[in-house]
C-alpha cells in the first residue's frame, strides 16, 4: 500500500528545497546583486568559504536559474523518493564535500549556481546502481545515464564562465556520498 503521507512529505520537502534556491536568487537578482556575489563560492579565500554552503542558492541570471530547475526537481525527486531522512543526509554531503573540492581546487572565480549539486544527485544516482547492485537502483541509474548522461561533458574543462570544476567535485561527491551510504548499511 502507498503511504500517501510520506509521499506528500517527500514532495514538501523537495518542492520547498527548490522554492529556497528561487527564492535566494530571485532577492539577489532583481532585489540586491550584491548577494549573489557576497554567496558565491570563491577558492582559497576566507571570504568565499561560506559559498561551500550557500554557493547552490544563488544564480547568475534568470536563465541559469531556469536551466537548473528541471534537473533539481527530476534527480532531487529520485534522491528524495528513497525518504525525507536520505535526502537530508545527501543533499548536505554533496554540498560541503563538493563545495570543500572547489573550494581548494577551483580557479579563482566567483562560482555560483545549483550545478555542482545537480552534478552530485546524478553520481550519487548513478554510483548507487553500481554500489548497491539491487534491480531498482540498477534501473534509476540506467534511466539517470539515459536521461542526464549527456551532462558528464560537463566536467571538461571549457574557456566560457561554466563551473566545469563545481560539475567535476560536485559528481565526485555524489559518488562518495553512494561509497559512504553502502558502508553504512552493512
Amino acid at each position: 500500500m502507498i503511504d500517501l503521507s510520506a509521499w506528500k512529505s517527500r514532495a514538501a520537502t523537495l518542492f520547498g528545497s527548490v522554492a529556497l534556491v528561487w527564492a535566494v536568487s530571485l532577492y539577489g537578482l532583481f532585489v540586491d546583486e550584491r548577494l549573489i556575489y557576497a554567496l558565491a563560492l570563491v577558492p582559497r579565500s576566507i571570504e568565499g568559504l561560506p559559498g561551500i554552503l550557500s554557493t547552490p542558492l544563488v544564480h547568475g541570471s534568470f536563465a541559469h536559474l531556469v536551466a537548473n530547475t528541471i534537473p533539481l526537481l527530476i534527480l532531487g525527486g529520485m534522491v528524495v523518493a528513497r525518504g525525507v531522512a536520505y535526502y537530508f543526509a545527501v543533499t548536505p554531503a554533496i554540498v560541503v564535500l563538493g563545495g570543500l573540492g572547489l573550494w581548494v581546487f577551483g580557479r579563482n572565480a566567483a562560482h555560483i549556481g545549483a550545478s555542482g549539486l545537480i552534478f552530485g544527485y546524478f553520481g550519487l544516482l548513478v554510483a548507487r546502481g553500481y554500489y548497491e547492485r539491487s534491480l531498482k537502483s540498477i534501473a534509476v541509474a540506467i534511466v539517470v545515464v539515459v536521461v542526464y548522461g549527456g551532462m558528464v561533458a560537463g566536467v571538461i574543462p571549457r574557456g566560457d564562465q561554466v563551473s566545469w570544476e563545481a560539475h567535476l567535485f560536485g559528481l565526485l561527491a555524489g559518488g562518495l556520498c553512494a561509497r559512504a551510504a553502502l558502508g553504512r548499511s552493512r
